[in-house]
């Protein structure tokens, strides 16, 4: 490639190469972005485009390979580096200072300064939160600077992470899974925000799982598949099959096959459930509803409408402020987690970092904890590791969870997709009376997607009560038996999933449908 076309490439990897112990995340990649498109990384959890994009911002220098930035050839040593070269990232996982306000985190180590009495220099927060407003406004992320980060929700903190990359003047957006834990509201917000910063002569590059979000936005895409990139494609003339195709190395059903549910007995009941937010407040009113045996029970609703303090309340982990909740006709209201298991809950959460995975245990040991205390697994206080181990390889066989040293594997190094692969085998496996399945996709590629999906489905089949709760209409269209959707802390539908449509629901969400 001659010097003239290497300049019409803001991003140019040549033949990069990345090793993990047991693993090539990255296999031989070469990958050219020009100025000013929005670029896509497709494909499934594990396949390396989260090591690759890490490569390029600095947090992993490659094994081989180079990068050239503006045609001029580059060593990227630290994140600080590439931000001298105009290169920002938002992390799938958010890097933010809790009890900092939104202009402290953007600034932190950029602070403008002033001088006091012409002689001490301190920090010009005035200036920040003046710069900070002026920036959100121009490119439409609404955002408060002297909000604190802990009192906002995921959509806010995500436009935090996105102005702190303006802040510094990046020219070279990477999005790292940004839609994962977003409402479709919030989703299509986002994408308008980088059809905005892409018309400011921005280059974005975006890893994402959802194929209409790229069809949306994206003008090409890079397929890879267990490190290898397997195609770069024009997005206006590739169609979604084909993407999904290339992606998982066969045809995708983006529907899910199911026969008639048939009900059994109610599993689980919740009376009149009320809970408290983390401010104090009420956010859950008065809930009631029925789960039976055979019957995926959906809840729908905008992120923030109580659907967090409901699944908290039935898992134990909040005590609810009023009413009682029944499985299998027992009080278990004021049961501890520990006697909800025994009693036949199994939970899949949405916060899998904290809530699902013991992130500084091996894959090993995060497949038992449920379960660590039956005879199978220890006697007399004594852990059987080899039980461990055993079961461990049964269910990273059956569920295909991929990571660099197998069982062994600490859970902090694997991709999100591939914890949430553990978690949900790991669940699914206790075989429960009542499944509780909270944002079971979040971060899943397309055929990880439909697979879980599938798992939902079967559950229901052998007999289990299946309660989800989920943002994506879609699943929940796909997969519900029931539909309940919630509004402001209360149920406000409860229907027959055959006799509501997306657009209803749609309304219901909003709160402008008409009340059950």
């Amino acid at each position: 490639m001659n010097s003239n076309n290497q300049e019409s490439f803001i991003v140019d990897m040549r033949h990069i190469t990345k090793r993990f112990p047991g693993i090539v995340a990255n296999d031989d990649v070469s990958l050219q972005i020009r100025q000013g498109e929005i670029f896509a990384i497709l494909g499934e959890n594990g396949a390396g485009k989260s090591t690759l994009v890490s490569v390029l911002f600095g947090m992993y220098e490659p094994d081989e390979g180079e990068i050239y930035i503006r045609g001029k050839k580059e060593r990227i040593s630290s994140p600080r580096y590439a931000t001298q070269l105009s290169i920002g990232m938002v992390h799938q996982h958010f890097r933010l200072v809790s009890n900092y306000t939104v202009a402290e985190n953007i600034i932190l180590g950029s602070e403008p300064e002033k001088k006091i009495l012409g002689l001490f220099h301190c920090v010009d927060m005035k200036k920040a939160n003046r710069d900070i407003a002026e920036l959100s406004e121009r490119y439409g992320l609404k955002i408060n600077p002297e909000d604190v980060i802990e009192n906002l929700n995921v959509a806010s903190c995500q436009r935090v992470e996105i102005l702190k990359m303006l802040y510094r003047q990046a020219e070279i957006l990477i999005f790292d899974e940004p839609t994962a834990v977003l409402t479709p509201q919030e989703i299509e917000s986002l994408l308008n925000v980088m059809k905005k910063l892409r018309e400011g002569g921005k280059t974005i590059i975006i890893i994402t799982h959802k194929l209409n979000e790229i069809k949306a936005v994206a003008d090409r895409c890079a397929i890879m598949n267990r490190g290898k990139l397997i195609s770069v494609l024009d997005v206006k003339t590739t169609s979604t099959d084909e993407m999904a195709r290339l992606m998982v190395g066969h045809d995708v059903k983006f529907t899910t096959e199911k026969k008639e549910a048939t009900f059994g007995e109610v599993v689980l009941r919740v009376d009149n459930l009320s809970a408290k937010g983390v401010t104090g407040n009420d956010v859950l009113h008065d809930v009631s509803f029925e789960v039976h045996a055979g019957e995926v029970f959906a809840v729908a609703g905008v992120s923030g409408n109580g659907q967090n303090e409901l699944v908290d309340s039935l898992a134990g982990l909040i005590s609810p402020s009023g009413g009682k909740i029944y499985l299998n006709n027992i009080d278990i209201t004021d049961y501890s987690v520990r006697e909800r298991i025994n009693t036949g809950i199994a939970y899949i959460p949405e916060d899998r970092h904290n809530v699902g995975l013991v992130l500084d245990f091996a894959l090993r040991d995060n497949f038992p904890l449920r379960q660590y205390n039956d005879q199978k697994f220890s006697r007399r206080s004594i852990i059987n590791m080899s039980e461990f181990e055993n079961y461990a390889r049964q269910l990273e066989k059956i569920y295909d969870i991929r990571s660099s040293n197998g069982i062994n594997t600490m859970t902090r190094s694997m991709s999100g997709g591939n914890q949430q692969k553990a978690i949900i085998a790991r669940e699914i496996n206790m075989q429960a009376p009542l499944v509780v399945f909270m944002q079971p996709t979040r971060g899943l590629d397309i055929g990880a997607v439909m697979n879980v999906r599938k798992q939902i489905i079967a559950e229901r089949d052998r007999g289990a009560a299946v309660l989800l709760i989920s943002l994506d209409l879609d699943e929940i269209m796909d997969c519900a038996d029931t539909i309940a959707v919630i509004y402001n802390g209360t149920i406000n539908k409860i229907a027959r999933a055959s006799d509501l449509t997306v657009n209803e629901i749609g309304l219901y969400m909003m709160g402008v449908g008409k009340t059950a």
